[in-house]
């Protein structure tokens, strides 16, 4: 064996013996649990059945983690980014509008009784109309309503 086949197979080996540190490096976190191995299994979170009824309502979410977290919010809703909220004048009726700030396209929040734009600082009232800019076009509604246990958001 000469001085370059000695090489090849040496950076091969270390190739190889570094591979399963590279595989764990990539794992997203959100699989790997940082659990004890003898705790117990996490209760699996409740599947929602987000498909379009034929009212062309689709469930959002639970009125339960509305409550819990003030708002529901979705990116990939199938019409589109969503947040819903309680209306503040009145808890019963919900506010459901497209969560995309019309000024850049970045994810609207719901902080402080309004929405608010994380990257530039534009606010939005809870009709969606612009109270702060730099965005100049109102946040698009939806029409939103409660059906038992489920936040459920016009889809069509």
């Amino acid at each position: 064996m000469n001085r370059r086949e000695f090489g090849n197979l040496m950076g091969l080996g270390m190739i190889a013996t570094s591979l399963p540190v590279a595989i764990a490096a990539c794992t997203p976190k959100d699989t790997v649990s940082d659990a004890p191995a003898d705790a117990p299994a996490a209760a699996p979170a409740e599947k929602i059945d987000s498909k379009p009824r034929e009212d062309g309502f689709a469930a959002l979410g639970t009125v339960a983690d509305l409550d819990t977290n003030g708002y529901l919010s979705k990116k990939a809703f199938i019409a589109g980014p969503v947040i819903v909220i309680r209306d503040p004048a009145n808890a019963d009726d919900l506010i459901a509008l497209n969560s995309m700030c019309t000024h850049q396209g970045c994810g609207v929040e719901w902080k402080d009784d309004a929405f608010a734009c994380p990257c530039h600082g534009s606010k939005f009232g809870t009709d969606g109309s612009v109270s702060a800019g730099p965005a100049t076009e109102p946040l698009d509604p939806y029409e939103v309503m409660i059906d038992g246990d489920l936040v459920l958001v016009k889809a069509t």
